[in-house]
């Protein structure tokens, strides 16, 4: 491999040594006498190192790698002193000097010149070659993102589709218990598509933001299920906790079915609240509460309908956590549902 060599000395005696001695082995050499010729050099032609030596007419090489540091010369330094203080290169390292040798009369000078000059090269390729993968790796992330994103406004789009289908096909409907399975499928159709419209929408496409999620599937709950006979407020309290696409869904499809479940049973005379809260409890913990203060549920009894609500919320819940739980109280259901913000990795020995 030939390697195009900037020498910065103004002992042009020493620089013509230098020269054959690198020449023979197949690079080449431009010698600059002073820093500014040096710069201009670099900055009008391509070299892979720049010697510098230490001592210099009226400057050092300390400055010179200053002026190289605030023009943005990345060049890679071999620095050259002819002092035996160890201080002198360690200052040139930290300056930016990619390594240094110690000139001397002996013959061992010009052998380490050369390693180091091949090592810095060698060295600057090496880091050269891991910009480009990582630029490569950004680039590719990047594009891996976008396709994501597409990809789930398109399932939330279709699934948008075949919702207004189902709504199509209720107000077509002759029964009335035929419309109700219709109306709970269409709800649990929007959730999911609410999830993926999250997902296209955010920063993060692995990640769904869920107060922001449950923001708009509480609003669209509301917006199905609102019968002008029995008014009921659906009232959102959630802090800002983000979970994985999956996890996200089944948090989804909990809150629409306790929604739903609440809007049909809850106040069979007359209007009332429904409240949804999502907290978060501890560093990885945080608690999903649907509540209401309606009629209540009678312990141990039988689910109302066809029971796949509740077999949906508890194979859902059991994803999350511990599962679901109804708490005794006076009046009024209320449902928790402990969930772990973040899934621990467990380590295969």
């Amino acid at each position: 491999m030939s390697i195009r060599i900037l020498y910065l000395d103004d002992d042009a005696a020493i620089a013509r040594l230098v020269q054959k001695a690198l020449e023979r082995l197949g690079h080449s050499l431009a010698h600059a006498a002073t820093p500014e010729d040096a710069i201009a050099l670099l900055e009008a032609d391509s070299f892979d190192v720049m010697v510098l030596d230490h001592y210099l007419q009226n400057i050092t090489g300390h400055e010179v790698l200053k002026r190289l540091r605030a023009r943005a010369i990345t060049v890679p330094v071999v620095y050259v002193t002819g002092s035996n203080e160890a201080q002198i290169a360690i200052e040139a390292i930290r300056a930016g000097a990619s390594d240094y040798v110690i000139k001397s009369v002996g013959d061992d000078f010009m052998p380490l010149l050369i390693s180091a000059i091949e090592h810095s090269v060698a060295n600057a390729q090496l880091r050269a070659a891991k910009e480009r993968a990582d630029e490569e790796i950004r680039r590719a992330k990047e594009r891996a993102e976008a396709l994501l994103a597409e990809v789930n406004h398109r399932v939330a789009n279709s699934l948008a589709l075949v919702a207004s289908l189902l709504r199509l096909q209720i107000s077509n409907s002759k029964s009335e218990e035929v419309k109700g399975e219709l109306a709970e499928t269409q709800a649990r159709i929007t959730a999911i598509a609410g999830m993926h419209r999250s997902l296209y929408t955010s920063d993060d496409v692995s990640r769904v933001e869920l107060d922001r999620y449950l923001q708009n599937l509480t609003g669209e709950l509301a917006g199905s299920l609102q019968n002008p006979e029995k008014p009921i407020q659906l009232a959102l309290d959630a802090d800002p906790i983000s979970l994985s696409a999956d996890r996200a869904v089944s948090v989804g499809m909990i809150v629409t079915e306790l929604v739903t479940n609440a809007f049909k049973y809850a106040y069979p005379d007359g209007g009332g609240e429904i409240r949804v809260s999502l907290k978060r409890t501890g560093e990885n913990e945080a608690l999903l509460r649907v509540e209401d203060d309606g009629i209540g549920m009678k312990p141990g009894s039988a689910p109302t309908g066809t029971g796949l609500g509740s077999r949906i919320v508890k194979s859902m819940a059991s994803t999350l956590g511990p599962g679901i739980c109804y708490l005794e109280t006076p009046s009024g259901t209320i449902a928790e549902v402990p969930l772990q913000i973040c899934i621990p990795h467990v380590s295969r020995s």
